[in-house]
């Protein structure tokens, strides 16, 4: 009985051994982001896609897909914005079975964090626009900044002269 509890142990120890690097190696490092839109011709607005962001160049990809790959030197800007709505339709909906949290909800926000490039590479030039997460947003920025040596213009806060 003694000698099947050892062997069972080194028979666990010796998987574990072997999936834990193998699960840390297949971890995926990207961002989920959702293209807006831009020149990019393989990608259609509102498609998910995984953002790479690598020690000197940009990684978009779709599934397994590679969707664009941009040098991190030919970045010419980096903008954000942001995009608020009130949350009017979801007070409606909550508001047919509790008036209080209907109005509360009516008061309330959503955030959509959008990120912008423009790249210029030889006679390429092109740009995209792209959704990220509340959560990764300022990673994906910071990572962007890093790379590239730009700092990232904040699109809403620009003034449009006529």
């Amino acid at each position: 009985m003694q000698k099947s509890n050892q062997v069972l142990g080194c028979i666990l120890v010796l998987v574990l051994t072997i999936s834990v690097p193998i699960s840390t190696i297949a971890a995926d490092n990207g961002y989920g982001v959702t293209y807006d839109g831009g020149s990019i011709s393989n990608a259609k607005p509102s498609e998910g896609m995984r953002l790479f962001i690598d020690g000197n160049q940009i990684r978009l990809v779709k599934g397994k897909d590679l969707i664009a790959t941009i040098p991190a030197a030919s970045v010419t800007e980096i903008s954000y914005g942001q995009d608020v709505h009130r949350r009017v339709g979801t007070a409606v909906a909550v508001g047919v079975f509790t008036l209080g949290l209907g109005a509360l909800t009516a008061l309330s926000k959503s955030k959509k964090h959008f990120i912008g490039l423009t790249w210029a590479y030889g006679d390429m030039k092109g740009g995209f626009a792209m959704q990220c997460d509340k959560n990764d947003y300022r990673g994906i920025l910071a990572g962007l900044e890093g790379i590239t040596g730009k700092k990232a213009v904040d699109s809403t806060a620009l003034t449009v002269k006529n």
